[in-house]
């Protein structure tokens, strides 16, 4: 297997920080579901909102919610305060943006 260094010593990156982001990118892309189960895992340990969880994922957020309840995660629904709320729709607005 080729290491990040060995791209980096034949020139073909500057260093092998950018290797590893391109490979990370390329692996969001290539393998979707791995962003699903990256959402699932930080909905279930770190509290995220489900809009959090639906950006992270690159589903929408009613998709979303089926795909936690498949996996047998109640959805938090609602947000508890105005600023979970902005939050949230900071969060939309970013994810509409990325889509553009």
């Amino acid at each position: 297997m080729i290491t990040p260094q060995e791209l980096v010593q034949a020139g073909l990156y500057p260093d092998e920080k950018t290797v590893i982001e391109e490979a990370m990118r390329i692996l969001w892309q290539e393998r979707p579901q791995l962003r699903i189960d990256w959402a699932i895992h930080q909905y279930r340990t770190r509290d995220i909102s489900l809009g959090k969880a639906a950006a992270l994922a690159g589903v929408s957020f009613d998709r979303m919610k089926e795909v936690l309840m498949l996996h047998g995660i109640q959805p938090r629904l609602g947000p508890e305060t105005i600023e979970e709320a902005r939050k949230e729709i900071e969060i939309i607005e970013q994810t509409l943006t990325m889509q553009d």
